[in-house]
């Protein structure tokens, strides 16, 4: 697969340091004889100036040494080493607060942070901990527990200011929260940026790449329809999810088994229905998907439910394309339609 984006594309998203486009694509300065990821900080060169290329391995060959700032050699899609490091950190202790001094002590800028997170998470450094300790907090009380032993143990100084936080996150106080639901989100690496996924505790409900424009709406939807708040986390499903994924773009898994949940309108369910039943490495049109579900003349309504979808890949709608073959739209960008058609049509 080493067809890239549009030099555009791609001059666009180095210039705004956009780390969707990490592991996508590297640029190689003339100048410098350095190549970076397009979400390095360094300083930005004229475009005139810059050469790309689809791997890291091809701007070695092309006589080009990796940045020491961004590191570029390291796995496609893979989160840079100090976002790792602290997502690590959360992970060892889930349900403590993180402070900024805290931060500060690892080697890491609290500010850089909480950019980094509200870009590729929806949410501030800050916010991200809160719902991690909360969703913790959350499973505890579901499984029975203790509200003082769990309102102590995540961080929080006072009973009230426990209830208060809780009770803004799940919409209802700890005390009657023993029925409550939420979905988890999580960030799924990936060959082609990161992907947001979302899951219930049986469900898989959400997978979209991380900088689509219509990520905020398909939250709010998702809250509004499933009546639960969206915390990060994970769960069975959503590691389901990263392995099979993972297995898809290793090229050792053709048809996805991880459970999804879709709600929608009933002509939106059968358009989804229909994608399901696409197999691996072929396409249709819209006009042929239209007659299949039994909507004849109504492409463009098919059009609107496909880009409607909120579960991209594993409901795959990138196999359905305009009339003539050429692609058409998608929502995570025609060069990623591009790609993930490549990766089914090669011969295993």
């Amino acid at each position: 697969m080493s067809m890239l984006p549009s030099r555009a594309e791609m001059q666009r998203a180095y210039l705004q340091s956009d780390a969707a486009y990490d592991g996508v694509f590297v640029l190689a300065v003339q100048s410098t004889g350095v190549f970076c990821r397009p979400s390095c900080g360094a300083r930005k060169p004229q475009p005139k100036n810059v050469d790309f290329f689809a791997t890291a391995r091809e701007a070695v060959f092309a006589g080009y040494r990796p940045c020491k700032r961004c590191q570029p050699m390291g796995a496609a899609g893979e989160a840079p080493q100090w976002v790792r490091q602290l997502l690590s950190h959360i992970d060892r202790s889930p349900d403590q607060r993180i402070s900024d001094t805290s931060i500060r002590s690892l080697g890491i800028d609290p500010a850089r942070a909480r950019r980094y997170f509200k870009r590729n998470y929806g949410m501030t450094f800050q916010a991200y901990c809160r719902g991690r300790r909360l969703g913790s907090a959350l499973a505890q009380i579901r499984k029975g527990e203790k509200l003082d032993h769990v309102t102590l143990g995540h961080g929080y100084e006072s009973h009230s200011g426990f209830r208060d936080a809780f009770a803004r996150t799940f919409g209802t106080p700890p005390g009657k929260a023993r029925t409550t639901d939420c979905i988890l989100v999580t960030w799924i690496e990936s060959p082609l940026g990161p992907l947001i996924a979302g899951a219930t505790d049986k469900h898989l409900v959400l997978l979209e790449f991380t900088e689509r424009r219509m990520l905020e709406a398909q939250f709010v939807t998702l809250q509004r329809v499933f009546k639960r708040p969206i915390v990060p986390g994970d769960n069975n499903v959503l590691r389901e999810a990263r392995e099979e994924l993972s297995a898809y773009f290793n090229g050792t898994l053709r048809k996805f088994t991880v459970p999804l949940e879709c709600p929608g309108t009933e002509f939106q369910k059968r358009v989804w229905d229909g994608l399901l039943k696409i197999p691996y490495g072929k396409t249709i049109s819209y006009e042929e998907l239209a007659d299949r579900i039994k909507a004849p003349h109504a492409q463009r309504a098919v059009g609107h439910a496909n880009g409607a979808n909120r579960i991209a890949i594993v409901i795959p709608c990138h196999r359905v394309v305009n009339k003539g073959g050429k692609l058409g739209g998608y929502g995570g960008g025609l060069w990623r339609k591009q790609r993930l058609l490549e990766l089914e049509q090669v011969e295993k």
